[in-house]
């Protein structure tokens, strides 16, 4: 048989296989043959895969105790809120194998609730030759198919999101070269030299010419530019982050799941899908 889980699992694990438009029976009322209430509807057991419920988890209350049993979703009708098994006695559930929320509902369990229930109405027997119990759940098989009311279900986009590394900025500093120039206003000492005739000579006496030579030494200051260089703040960076949003459109296929309806006959359906009969035999 397919691994099944509960519906309450599916939920929380595997939402994208429900959708949001899906019947779930817990807590509704059970009855039994001639209406007799068995209790409530604990929940379901389905397959993840696929979604579809192929057992109802039945808290038999009503006739016992306490004792849960799972009930093949074939066997059941739901009514309002009510679930119905109209094939389904108190001494059947009694020879059940009990339920357990949470264990597993092995094929030998399977095998031994099936012998108890097909052996009860014609419509559950079959061929043993041509059914073996792992061989799955067959959908000619009345045990197990789906009941009037039917799931409906859409598939739905899930986007997830995850963060990676998108990019890196390193921030550094280097040293950048250029020529400048710088006008300096530098001062110099130059010689004047003065000279002025004498009108009225005098002799000297005693002066031999070339015999008292002297020479002047004058010294001559100058200013001349020392360059040094200092460093200066010219600016301040401070690096940090900042997140920003993009919106991106993502495209996807997505199915969901419609009502067929064929009719045979002069049949008219109204607008909630029931049969309605031809004007003339509508009664009064």
């Amino acid at each position: 048989m397919a691994r099944l889980m509960t519906l309450s699992d599916i939920t929380s694990q595997h939402s994208d296989v429900l959708g949001t438009e899906y019947h779930d029976p817990t807590g509704q009322t059970a009855y039994g043959m001639n209406g007799d209430k068995i209790g409530t509807i604990r929940g379901a057991l389905a397959e993840p895969e696929t979604g579809k419920i192929r057992y109802l988890i039945v808290d038999a209350g009503g006739w016992f105790s306490s004792k849960e049993v799972v009930v093949p979703v074939g066997m059941s009708t739901f009514e309002g809120e009510e679930v119905h098994f109209t094939n389904l006695t108190k001494d059947q559930v009694m020879e059940m194998r009990e339920y357990r929320m949470g264990e597993e509902y092995s094929d030998d369990d399977q095998a031994s609730d099936e012998r108890v229930l097909r052996a009860a109405h014609k419509d559950y027997q079959v061929d043993e030759s041509n059914y073996a119990a792992k061989a799955g759940y067959r959908e000619d098989d009345a045990m197990y198919q789906t009941p009037d009311k039917l799931r409906l279900l859409e598939e739905r986009l899930m986007v997830n999101k995850d963060r990676f590394v998108a990019g890196s900025v390193e921030v550094g500093k280097r040293v950048e070269t250029h020529q400048e120039n710088v006008n300096v206003d530098l001062k110099r000492e130059e010689v004047v030299i003065e000279r002025h005739a004498v009108t009225d000579a005098r002799a000297v006496e005693g002066a031999v010419l070339g015999a008292d030579s002297k020479t002047m030494r004058i010294d001559l200051e100058a200013e001349r530019a020392n360059v040094s260089k200092q460093a200066f703040v010219t600016e301040e960076v401070t690096v940090g982050k900042r997140e920003v949003t993009d919106s991106q459109t993502v495209t996807e296929t997505v199915g969901r799941e419609v009502l067929e309806v064929n009719k045979s006959g002069d049949v008219r359906l109204d607008t909630d899908g029931k049969p309605m009969m031809d004007d003339k035999n509508r009664k009064a």
